[in-house]
């Protein structure tokens, strides 16, 4: 282990540095050609790092997807990066990359270019030192992780389908790993009423938005925070004029899941909906778009042999589920052992406070290094 660490502390500076100019590449999901740009740059990292194939999946709507080779052997490592953020297009120029007191600051940093970083630098290392794990390792970069990959999710699978274990480098919580993360569910609802006037014949309408505020009322009442179940609907809109009874009205439902079995139950339950009003037409559609990744006693296993060597590097840690998706829950979902959270310390995904903290880089690049020699 010692020769990992000290080679990954002398490469603190070219982390720093390296890490600053992912950050400030814009890498927003929905602007392809400027998500493609960052993918490009992750890419030929990794081949100057030592990979032996690359593949690139092209996509005609949002940015191209990779996967990459490293070492030989039957049976492979997964690991999962994705390259895209939820950051509108310029913000890396309104918040560049910045340093203080040891934090690194900037759009993207935690969720998750440090991550991506972390594989990178823990290649490094096992190319330069000479290092054969006894599996293939098989990188997979996707570029729409933020919009619960799509595109990617197929090309997940089938190297899942494939893999003996999944390891994922989303930010670290409190030091801690993940080995459980809700299912999403995704759902859009659309409602048919009637128009009418509001002030002249009102009796002859039926509000498509009386219904939709009903409809909520149901949804919500599904929430069963002692199961870990909530449903969230979380956008509305609806009706054209004030002086007009609503003839339309729709909404778009998030729903959290803890178990395969709720995923089933509760997708058929807002699928099955049905009007609450006589004359109102109801057209739910969506589907379980991350199945739940269950704790399970390999996920834990798996957790164990990286808690060992994370408190050999200093580095107290323990596991927690997440209410948050990750690809992590598509390998899971398949039974393939996967643990999640082992990138970067920090925190503020998704926030103007997203940050890391940068002394731990070297350290979580050799913890993910020792990991995949143990395995």
């Amino acid at each position: 282990m010692s020769q990992i660490l000290d080679y990954l502390q002398s490469q603190q500076s070219a982390m720093n540095e390296m890490l600053a100019q992912w950050v400030n590449q814009d890498s927003p999901t929905y602007h392809k050609d400027v998500v493609d740009k960052m993918g490009q740059m992750t890419m030929q990292a990794f081949l100057e790092a030592g990979v032996t194939l690359a593949t690139t999946h092209t996509q005609p709507k949002y940015g191209d997807h990779y996967t990459m080779h490293y070492g030989e052997g039957g049976s492979q490592i997964l690991i999962l990066c994705h390259f895209d953020t939820v950051w509108a297009l310029g913000e890396a120029t309104r918040r560049p990359f910045t340093i203080e007191n040891g934090i690194g600051y900037g759009p993207g940093t935690y969720d998750m270019k440090a991550g991506t970083l972390i594989a990178l630098f823990a290649l490094k290392a096992l190319h330069h030192l000479g290092l054969k794990p006894r599996h293939k390792l098989v990188y997979m970069l996707t570029a729409d992780e933020e919009i619960s990959s799509p595109t990617s999710r197929p090309l997940i699978e089938a190297e899942g389908r494939q893999s003996n274990y999944c390891l994922v480098l989303e930010g670290s919580v409190n030091h801690s790993m993940t080995t459980a993360r809700k299912g999403i569910g995704r759902f859009t609802m659309h409602i048919t009423g009637k128009a009418a006037h509001a002030g002249v014949e009102p009796q002859k309408g039926v509000s498509a938005i009386e219904e939709l505020a009903r409809q909520i009322q149901a949804l919500h009442a599904m929430t069963d925070h002692t199961k870990g179940v909530t449903v969230n609907v979380g956008v509305i809109s609806g009706g054209e004029r004030p002086n007009i009874v609503a003839p339309h009205a729709s909404a778009e439902i998030d729903l959290r899941i803890v178990t395969q079995a709720d995923a089933k139950a509760y997708c058929q339950k807002i699928l099955s909906l049905q009007p609450f009003l006589e004359g109102c037409q109801l057209e739910v559609l969506g589907s379980i778009t991350r199945w739940p990744f269950e704790e399970t006693e390999a996920n834990l296993a798996l957790f164990e042999q990286a808690k060992l060597i994370s408190e050999q590097l200093g580095m107290p840690t323990n596991h927690r589920q997440s209410g948050g998706g990750s690809d992590g829950n598509f390998t899971a979902a398949l039974g393939v052992p996967t643990l999640d959270g082992l990138g970067a310390i920090g925190g503020g995904a998704h926030a103007l406070t997203e940050h890391v903290v940068l002394e731990y880089l070297p350290k979580r690049a050799a913890l993910l290094a020792e990991l995949i020699m143990r395995l």
